[in-house]
């Protein structure tokens, strides 16, 4: 997945036919086809009370017609339709002359004949080709008034059929359309379900992928975490010892010094508490609906965490006025961007400056955007890197330093708040990365995008 943001996905749901009419024919619905052109002429046999060899013939003259139908390759839309009018007259023929062989009129075969246009209508529904109905009808028609004719019926019986006929195929053309709408819409549906699938599918895939981006955070965390609970468990410790030996002595205990000590034990719990909240509430599954809320507070939760880390290892500098317009995000994405972002700085300063490592943290106005940069005095990106930095799984750290998809997935959140992630090297030395942020009127639900099917 690229770091730019997806297309809007269009909403209009474009259905498509199959490539073939010969598509629909597998294997096994092929033999199937043959197996019931042949297995009926016991039909034939019972009907006459004799084999005949005029009927049998007609089936496999129709078997094979099928099966060289089948076969035949499809090319232009011409070549298709030609083979398509050539299978529905062929078919038609063979059922006249099954009518003629039987016995013609009056006979189940000759009714058959008849009302063959209704079912090449619905079989051939899907590619809605009146033509083939309408051949199909012409071919019965003219089968069957020469099967009348040579019954020497009446010219009404004639008349009958006739009429009989063009309402079968005005119904076959009319039930084709139908059942071809109805496809259509059952071809939507299922198109746009797979959609909504496929969205649901990529949002919790992102989610996912986002959650494990934010736990190998925590880990790189880690180690100022453990200083910064160490500490204060040391000194509580230490009370607690203090407490146990005034309470153990046989002299007097001093109320005061004890409540002192007390006081400051709690002062110490209460910081680890807040220390393993913060830790909980940033790698929690949170809900994934933006809200309104300020660039200076999401810097605040940002710095709890980050803070821990980066204090040990260079100054820092925040100055993200409060004032600064509202902008709409999902709260918890951005502070793990701007989390990332801090601890990147922090790593490079550690591992390139002994000491005097400096972080920037300002916060500005642009046009329509706010603007958020974070800065070090560090050696900047290398001309190599600089080109490659949001690509996913590109790191210049160890193993032990996360995945290579911190800034990757970074860029794309910021993508999906309507903003954008870049990042450049400082003319007087050190990295910056600039993060803007649509403000005001911008930053509404319109202007935040999920994220949405490659290709879609």
């Amino acid at each position: 997945m690229t770091s730019s943001s997806a297309p809007a996905l269009a909403t209009e749901t474009v259905t498509t036919r199959p490539g073939g009419w010969r598509a629909v024919w597998n294997d096994r619905s092929l033999g199937g086809l043959v197996v019931l052109l042949l297995g009926t002429g016991w039909f034939d046999v019972l009907y006459l009370g004799r084999f005949s060899a005029r009927a049998l013939g007609i089936r496999l003259a129709w078997a094979a017609l099928v099966a060289v139908m089948k076969f035949l390759p499809d090319r232009s839309p011409a070549w298709n339709r030609a083979t398509l009018y050539l299978f529905v007259f062929g078919s038609a023929s063979c059922m006249v002359g099954l009518a003629d062989t039987m016995g013609g009129v009056g006979t189940p075969y000759f009714t058959l004949a008849a009302t063959m246009p209704l079912g090449v209508g619905i079989a051939l529904s899907p590619w809605q080709d009146r033509g083939a109905i309408f051949l199909s009808g012409a071919v019965c028609c003219a089968g069957t008034l020469l099967l009348v004719h040579r019954a020497q019926r009446p010219v009404v019986e004639s008349a009958f059929w006739l009429l009989i006929l063009v309402c079968t195929t005005l119904v076959a053309d009319f039930l084709g359309v139908r059942v071809s709408r109805v496809l259509d819409v059952e071809q939507g549906l299922r198109g746009e379900r797979e959609r909504r699938e496929a969205l649901e599918a990529l949002a919790l895939s992102e989610h996912r992928r986002a959650q494990a981006e934010k736990l190998a955070l925590v880990g790189q965390l880690a180690a100022g975490v453990a200083h910064e609970i160490n500490n204060p468990l040391a000194y509580v410790g230490s009370n607690v010892d203090y407490v146990r030996e005034e309470l153990l002595a046989p002299r007097e205990v001093d109320r005061e010094a004890l409540a002192d000590v007390l006081a400051e034990t709690r002062l110490g719990v209460r910081h680890i508490l807040q220390i393993v909240a913060d830790l909980k509430g940033f790698a929690r599954m949170e809900a994934q609906e933006p809200t309104d809320c300020s660039l200076a507070e999401v810097v605040a939760d940002a710095m709890k965490l980050a803070s821990l880390r980066l204090k040990h290892v260079a100054w820092l500098h925040i100055d993200v006025p409060v004032d600064l317009p509202r902008i709409f995000v999902v709260r918890q994405r951005l502070v793990q961007v701007v989390i990332n972002l801090l601890v990147n700085a922090s790593d490079v300063l550690e591992s390139h400056r002994a000491n005097g490592g400096e972080v920037r943290v300002t916060g500005r106005l642009g046009d329509a955007h706010v603007v958020l940069l974070v800065e070090d005095n560090g050696p900047g990106f290398p001309p190599q890197v600089l080109p490659r930095l949001f690509e996913p799984f590109f790191t210049t750290k160890g193993p032990d330093k996360g995945m290579g998809l911190g800034l990757n997935l970074s860029r794309e959140l910021v993508a999906q708040f309507g903003g954008r992630l870049t990042a450049s090297n400082r003319p007087e030395g050190g990295a910056r990365l600039c993060l803007e942020l649509p403000v005001g009127d911008t930053a509404d639900a319109a202007s935040f995008q999920r994220p949405t099917p490659s290709g879609a």
